[in-house]
């Protein structure tokens, strides 16, 4: 990557910068506003497990690209990083703490709209209500630990000072561990989706191995750090204490709570667990960390009985900030998106067009569309998923998010070459060496959808094929959507690269 690839990178610093800015406050906002950690401490200890966090976990999610996998140019990913980056940083600098997921989700949708792509509309139901349940979740577990712990602690007799002791050393190794869940969870979404383009090579020293990838985690960590020793203060005050005054042992409830949360919510091998051992399954949901700690202070509050002391007027506030902040992404990413493409002339999106061939049509009836009402469109090409599920409605009427999704997969219009120079960049710990020898069985072979590069693969090992969509088989299909996206990007073959003769059917 080259000097204009440096330049996008930034925008993935900035946002890591704001992650720190704001996310540092869910950690250990409340240790530091009762004064029983100090903030040099608590940013010297939230830096070093965030950069761990990214650096051994993180890397797990970067094929994925974390929230931003749907955009497919460089430039698209500048401009949406920035947007969520400059939204948050926006509402922080009034003392305000935000959702970054909420910005980066909100800037999203603008890429959505920009593109003329088609957003998922369910799986912005499913988020958006979880950032109702969230803070409602999290002030209930803070509720019931508050008043467990208050019990079985009135039975130790404790001096004072042993017991601040105590409580302090808790809050540091629960921030610890929430530092590190914050740098393993999120900075996928800092600086993942620029892993295609990372300007580091492999590093080895004696007997470790340090990718280009964990380097650029480990970057986007440094500006995590920046972010929580310049700007996370002032947020740490509105969660610590512009809420309501906490007391040390409410303080360390607050952030148990909080990690609680998002542990039992966000946890795939928590739902294996419980499934494997056919214990009832918590479903998963992707929670907010700034929710989950301002509801665990709300929590506390009402459970001490002292909701005149809450701060209504703060926590107001602080929902406005959650409703606008997605808006607000949403707005900056569309038209930042135009200037981008049109001043600048950067590709900011790749096209994508959708083809309804024999081969697509016989796919969609299997999957019970009406054969006589999708007649019409055989043949037919479209430039843009709305054009494409517009014209589909205008035959079968109104279609679910399910089937819109299902309709857009099997349609998209792909050139997919296997070319076996290419096999090589494939990463070996990613595929085992079976795995590679039956893609290099696919060489020279052409496809149009992704759906016959996994065809295909099926008839050369069954291995290749998903599960029932169990609960027990929710990693395996992950893993394996995971290992056909990879190998998708790597020998699609794009406007920007050679020419290749393929067939359209």
């Amino acid at each position: 990557m080259g000097t204009s690839g440096v330049i996008f990178l930034s925008s993935g610093l900035f946002l890591g910068w704001s992650l720190g800015a704001n996310d540092a406050a869910n950690i250990f906002g409340t240790a530091v506003s009762t004064r029983m950690v100090k903030f040099v401490t608590a940013g010297i200890v939230c830096s070093i497990f965030i950069t761990l966090g990214a650096v051994i976990s993180g890397v797990g999610a970067a094929y994925t690209l974390g929230s931003l996998g749907a955009i497919n140019a460089i430039g698209g990913a500048f401009v949406t990083t920035f947007a969520a980056a400059f939204t948050v940083y926006s509402i922080i600098r009034f003392g305000l703490p935000v959702s970054v997921s909420q910005a980066v989700v909100g800037a999203i949708i603008g890429w959505n709209l920009f593109t003329d792509s088609v957003t998922d509309v369910n799986s912005i139901v499913r988020i958006a209500s979880t950032w109702v349940a969230c803070p409602l979740l999290s002030g209930t577990f803070a509720a019931i630990l508050y008043v467990v712990f208050k019990y079985l602690l009135s039975f130790v007799k404790v001096h004072l000072l042993y017991r601040d002791a105590c409580t302090r050393i808790a809050m540091i190794l629960t921030g610890a561990f929430g530092a590190y869940s914050l740098g393993a969870n999120n900075m996928a979404n800092v600086v993942g989706v620029f892993v295609p383009v990372a300007p580091f090579s492999d590093i080895s020293l004696g007997g470790f191995h340090i990718s280009a990838v964990q380097q650029l985690f480990f970057v986007g960590s440094l500006a995590t750090a920046v972010g929580v020793f310049t700007y996370s203060y002032k947020v740490m005050g509105t969660v610590g204490k512009g809420l309501m005054p906490l007391s040390p042992f409410a303080a360390w409830v607050v952030v148990l709570a909080q990690s609680l949360v998002l542990f039992i919510f966000a946890s795939e091998g928590l739902e294996y667990f419980l499934a494997s051992h056919n214990l009832p399954v918590i479903p998963l949901v992707p929670v907010s960390a700034t929710q989950a700690v301002v509801g665990a202070v709300i929590g506390i509050g009402l459970c001490k009985g002292a909701a005149k002391s809450i701060k209504w007027s703060v926590v107001v506030r602080i929902m406005c900030g959650w409703v606008i902040t997605p808006v607000i992404a949403a707005l900056i990413c569309f038209f930042a998106l135009f200037f981008m493409q049109n001043v600048f002339s950067q590709r900011v999106y790749v096209p994508k067009t959708y083809l309804m061939s024999d081969k697509v049509f016989d796919r969609v009836v299997e999957e019970g569309f009406s054969a006589g009402k999708l007649s019409t469109l055989k043949g037919e090409r479209f430039g843009s998923g709305v054009e494409f599920i517009h014209a589909v409605e205008s035959r079968v009427g109104k279609l679910t998010s399910e089937q819109q999704q299902l309709l857009l997969n099997t349609a998209e219009n792909v050139r997919i070459v296997i070319d076996p120079d290419r096999i090589e960049n494939l990463d070996t710990d990613l595929f085992s060496s079976d795995e590679l020898a039956q893609i290099k069985e696919l060489s020279g072979q052409r496809f149009n959808y992704r759906w016959e590069l996994q065809k295909a693969l099926v008839k050369v090992s069954p291995d290749w094929q998903y599960r029932p969509a169990t609960i027990l088989n929710k990693q395996y299909n992950k893993m394996l959507s995971q290992k056909l996206t990879v190998i998708e990007n790597n020998f699609v073959v794009r406007s920007d690269r050679k020419k290749t003769n393929c067939p359209v059917d």
